[in-house]
């Protein structure tokens, strides 16, 4: 399985959330609502979850295996610093990056 797109569909200044992504596998299948956490100076994912009626909550998706998550989790990570690179550097030249809407 291979990662083919990963999309910051936003990004947070404040708490310890600090985006929201989308990832697609083979071009083929889409997972939405993956969290980007910052806790106690470490960043990690949160795959996407609903709340049970007893308060918990229960994974929707999520890697079956450590490689796996540890694979998609410094890909989604290394793409959150990528977009705040360029982020960055947009403020600093002026330039505008046109987004499709």
């Amino acid at each position: 399985m291979t990662i083919t797109d990963i999309k910051i569909r936003k990004c947070f200044d404040d708490g310890p959330m600090k985006a929201v992504v989308s990832v697609t596998f083979d071009g083929a299948l889409a997972v939405h609502d993956i969290k980007v956490i910052n806790a106690r100076d470490k960043f990690f994912i949160v795959m996407p979850s609903r709340k049970n009626p007893d308060g918990t909550f229960r994974d929707i998706v999520h890697p079956i295996n450590a490689d796996f998550r540890a694979q998609l989790e410094g890909a989604v990570i290394k793409a959150y610093f990528d977009e705040q690179e360029n982020d960055s550097k947009e403020a600093q030249d002026g330039s505008f990056k046109p987004v499709e809407v």
